[in-house]
């Protein structure tokens, strides 16, 4: 018998397995990988040597105003290490300057205040200017141009009306962008929501190369990055991280050449060879990445990748905020399946995408495969068959399901982190 353990919140589950029937784990290096330099030092060091801009500094000097695009609390960004030595650095050649903190929500709710100092520290939240965007909020919008896709590009206006954008980032894997981070602080970060579902539309999400890890020909990052451009954002601090959340490489500079060698870094730690089986396990990261079943999503798209067609998906995630989206939960309690939502969401145009139109879409796309056990004791597990999951409270509850429905000697394949990894075919 082995342990395996997966990330849960702020603690873990684990699970005591006969490797027997494991086939494979499948995980980042960036869980071994050992930087030789500090987390700051790494930060220090990429605002020193900028890939492809002028320096951070050079930026800063004769400007009255500037926006920095900060990440939400649905990303681990370890900002209480990068947003300091931003500030210091900005101040030092320019003391004077009016600084706002613009907090990247996208699609999400405002952050609060306990997320804030939590984020970024009493200190900061009580001394600087941080602002939620909101991508409803029309009357705090300003279009800039047209996206590739032909929808209309339109983005906060303090983004727009400052003397200079820059913004920081965690670069990961992700499920439909490629990987975030870069232009995605922009679309859709601080982008209107119909900016926002424009982007998300049904065409690209089904797209083959709207997947983890793929950049080239990805339509749903030809749009970001022209609205990265268009806003003109001109630098950006993005930081990689390991499974402590610690910064392990931090790039900086342009938003296209910084971010990608960024990515790029990630790629040669995070790709890994699918081993295909019965039941995959795997998880969301714990905390802030499984607060909600809409953001776990991104967790089942890893064992997605690994589980033999018809096999069952293991996830661990709290989701002690529930569904995250009443859309979401709505179209799954009341679909009459999986299939029927993703012929529906099919025949719609771009123009007309609804709000959590794409985690419906990707949550249908799983469920129309693979049964989805979630193992939580936070959630209402009525919430999650309602959506037409199972939920279990431990994972051997969910293994003895999963064995139910596959049988005693199903194999198994370990995903211990699913958004950290790029399982290629």
């Amino acid at each position: 018998m082995r342990e395996f353990v997966f990330p849960y919140d702020y603690s873990f589950k684990s699970a005591s397995i006969d490797e027997t029937f494991v086939t494979g784990v499948l995980e980042s290096n960036a869980t071994t990988y050992e930087p030789t330099m500090t987390p700051a030092e790494l930060v220090e060091y990429a605002l020193e040597t900028p890939i492809n801009s002028p320096s951070l500094e050079s930026l800063v000097k004769g400007k009255q105003n500037m926006v920095i695009i900060t990440s939400d609390h649905t990303r681990p960004m370890p900002s209480k290490v990068t947003l300091p030595i931003l500030l210091r650095r900005i101040r030092a050649v320019n003391p004077t300057i009016d600084i706002t903190i613009l907090i990247a929500t996208g699609f999400h709710r405002a952050m609060t205040h306990e997320e804030m100092v939590a984020r970024f520290g009493e200190e900061l939240v009580n001394t600087e200017k941080f602002i939620n965007h909101d991508a409803e909020d029309a009357d705090n919008m300003v279009e800039i141009g047209t996206l590739p896709s032909g929808g209309k590009c339109v983005i906060n206006r303090l983004a727009v009306e400052t003397e200079l954008l820059i913004s920081e980032g965690l670069i990961n894997p992700h499920f439909f962008a490629g990987f975030s981070g870069g232009r995605k602080s922009v679309l859709p970060g601080v982008a209107s929501k119909v900016t926002v579902l424009a982007n998300h539309c049904a065409e690209f999400i089904e797209s083959e190369y709207s997947r983890t890890g793929i950049i080239d020909e990805n339509p749903i990052h030809k749009d970001m990055l022209y609205a990265a451009r268009t806003a003109n954002l001109q630098f950006i601090l993005n930081v990689v991280i390991d499974n402590k959340k610690e910064i392990i490489q931090a790039v900086a500079g342009d938003c296209v050449d910084a971010h990608k060698a960024g990515y790029e870094f990630i790629r040669s730690l995070s790709s890994v060879k699918r081993i295909p089986a019965d039941i995959v396990i795997t998880s969301n990261g714990g905390y802030p990445s499984d607060q909600n079943i809409y953001q776990s999503v991104k967790g089942m798209t890893a064992a997605e990748a690994s589980c033999n067609d018809g096999g069952v998906i293991i996830l661990v995630a709290s989701c002690k905020e529930g569904h995250g989206g009443q859309a979401l939960y709505d179209a799954m309690k009341n679909m009459v399946s999986p299939a029927q939502i993703l012929q529906d969401i099919h025949d719609v145009p771009r123009n007309e995408t609804k709000p959590y139109q794409w985690k419906i879409q990707i949550l249908a796309r799983i469920l129309n495969h693979f049964s989805v056990i979630v193992v939580t004791d936070d959630c209402d597990h009525q919430i999650l068959q309602d959506m037409h999951m199972i939920p279990a409270t431990t994972l051997d509850e969910a293994l003895t399901k999963a064995r139910q429905l596959k049988g005693e000697d199903a194999s198994i394949t370990i995903i211990p982190n699913g958004v950290s990894v790029i399982v290629e075919p």
